[in-house]
């Protein structure tokens, strides 16, 4: 897809994102929005293009570190439900409960029998605490081939700016690549339900990828656009007027190196 494209159908997009943060404010709404997918299926950039044009406040968005050992020792789910919307909030989690079903599984970071019991949990934990409690929940996986993703995986190898993006865990999902489908298929299978679906997104071409997963969030929410009041730009008060371009003259200014 064209960059000039795509940047257009991403700017009417966002104008909508803004109306459904008004309208998430003004009836006190709360979302939460589940990110996870394939490593370099393109999380991160779906992210940015959701929540770059509306209020950090409104948006939050929640990518967890590793646990602490405090946290290892509290019930599994208790560190995600303190990010949980209040009022007006939409929260966005860049990876969420769901580790245990995938790389907590996967790379031995949790047991077989921890595994199990979330995947027989989690389906009432999100009827009971999230969509009963009158939350607005969408749940996206990103998926991307295996080719794309070795592409991507190399680009940041290969490439200085980009090689943070590359986790301990990124690697190993290559080579473990048909155990991480093993996993993803028994968690559709045991989450994908009528109360809290999953939402697949071919994540190949990034850029169609984030606005159809855009087009799809505001077309889930029964946001309505309201009439903004128009706004005019105040005169400025001149009564105590005074030379302030001349007053921070001397002060410590940093050095313009692109005059």
């Amino acid at each position: 897809m064209k960059r000039k494209h795509y940047e257009e159908d991403l700017r009417e997009l966002q104008a909508e994102l803004v109306a459904l943060q008004e309208w998430v404010k003004a009836t006190e709404q709360r979302v939460i929005v589940v990110f996870e997918g394939r490593d370099a299926a393109g999380k991160g950039g779906c992210i940015r293009a959701l929540t770059e044009r509306v209020s950090p406040r409104v948006f939050r968005v929640v990518a967890l570190p590793k646990p602490s050992d405090r946290e290892r020792s509290q019930i599994y789910l208790q560190r995600y439900i303190n990010h949980f919307p209040a009022a007006g909030e939409i929260v966005v989690f860049d990876r969420s409960w769901y580790n245990r079903a995938g790389v907590e599984r996967v790379m031995g970071f949790c047991t077989e029998k921890q595994s199990q019991r979330f995947l027989t949990d989690c389906s009432n934990f999100e009827k009971s605490m999230i969509v009963e409690s009158g939350v607005i929940f969408l749940k996206y996986w990103l998926e991307v081939s295996a080719e794309k993703q070795e592409r991507r995986f190399r680009d940041r190898i290969d490439d200085p700016v980009k090689q943070w993006k590359l986790s301990p865990t990124d690697l190993p999902s290559r080579e473990l690549w048909y155990e991480y489908s093993r996993a993803r298929d028994e968690m559709f299978e045991a989450t994908d339900t009528e109360h809290a679906p999953w939402h697949i997104v071919n994540a190949d071409d990034k850029r169609r990828a984030r606005l159809n997963l855009i087009r799809h969030f505001l077309a889930q929410v029964p946001y309505e656009s309201e009439a903004r009041p128009t706004i005019e730009l105040p005169r400025r008060d001149k009564t105590n007027a005074y030379d302030d371009h001349a007053s921070i003259a001397g002060r410590r200014w940093v050095k313009d190196n692109y005059a």
